[in-house]
């Protein structure tokens, strides 16, 4: 059983008063080879875990940021593969906490416990699986806890009370809650901030275990309005933008580093 390095790490943050702050990145983008060296650039401008998108024809969670990132991912030969062997690579050099996002049917004919074998021999840490139904989950759920992989389901602004206690409970270590009603895609705002705040006042009063926010981050006045009451937030769509125009790995982690610094400043 491998070491749960998700749960240790949102124990140490909350020892220390601080939040987990979580970059998005999709692997082979904006540059083929570029995935290590923004792992461990992120992890080292202050990246508390990463998330890692495998690349999907479909993303139906994202938005037009993501799903460009997706196709061209592909495009330079992204794969499951792939990602687990850049995830590899990356955990030699670092203990954060890497976590895959992905769509089940690339899972599946990839073969579950396969990717589950392999992801533990990679040290991957946890999986987001966006289209996979909790009541259908239940299979997944099993394999993955005896593999020692975490499962992190998503809450949405407008669910129940007794839902968010029912994904709390089926989520190993922490759940990701989604800022509103749509797909990922940076904005400036939450729009009704007052209803937002009710959101993650529901989202505390009915989970026991540690909650992230995320889709539509970008900035730093939102991150520090969300971790009033959240115990992190993960930041993709507007980090891919700050490095989707480089055409070269250092660019793309110079670029990288540069927006990711600036949000975790003070």
């Amino acid at each position: 059983m491998p070491v749960n390095r998700i749960h240790s790490a949102f124990q140490q943050l909350r020892a220390s008063g601080r939040k987990a702050l979580i970059p998005y990145i999709t692997p082979e983008f904006p540059v083929r080879g570029a995935t290590v060296p923004l792992i461990l650039e992120l992890v080292e401008r202050g990246a508390t875990h990463v998330e890692i998108g495998i690349p999907f024809s479909d993303p139906i969670a994202d938005g037009v940021t993501i799903q460009r990132s997706s196709h061209i991912a592909l495009e330079h030969g992204a794969s499951i593969g792939k990602v687990l062997g850049s995830v590899k690579e990356a955990r030699a050099r670092t203990d954060v906490p890497l976590i895959l996002m992905g769509y089940f049917n690339p899972m599946v004919r990839y073969g579950i416990e396969k990717f589950l074998t392999d992801a533990v021999a990679c040290g991957v840490d946890g999986v987001i699986v966006p289209d996979l139904l909790p009541e259908e989950s239940v299979g997944w759920r099993k394999a993955s806890s005896i593999a020692g992989i975490s499962n992190v389901f998503l809450m949405a602004p407008t669910t129940p009370p007794s839902r968010m206690a029912y994904l709390d409970s089926i989520s190993t270590d922490f759940s990701y809650c989604v800022s509103v009603t749509g797909v990922t895609g940076a904005r400036t705002g939450f729009g009704d901030a007052a209803a937002f705040e009710s959101f993650l006042d529901r989202v505390r009063k009915n989970t026991s275990k540690p909650f992230v926010v995320g889709f539509g981050i970008s900035n730093r006045g939102q991150i520090e309005t969300v971790c009033r009451s959240a115990d992190g937030v993960v930041v993709g769509s507007a980090l891919l933008r700050s490095m989707e125009a480089e055409t070269t790995i250092d660019g793309a982690v110079r670029a990288a580093s540069r927006f990711f610094s600036a949000l975790v400043q003070g």
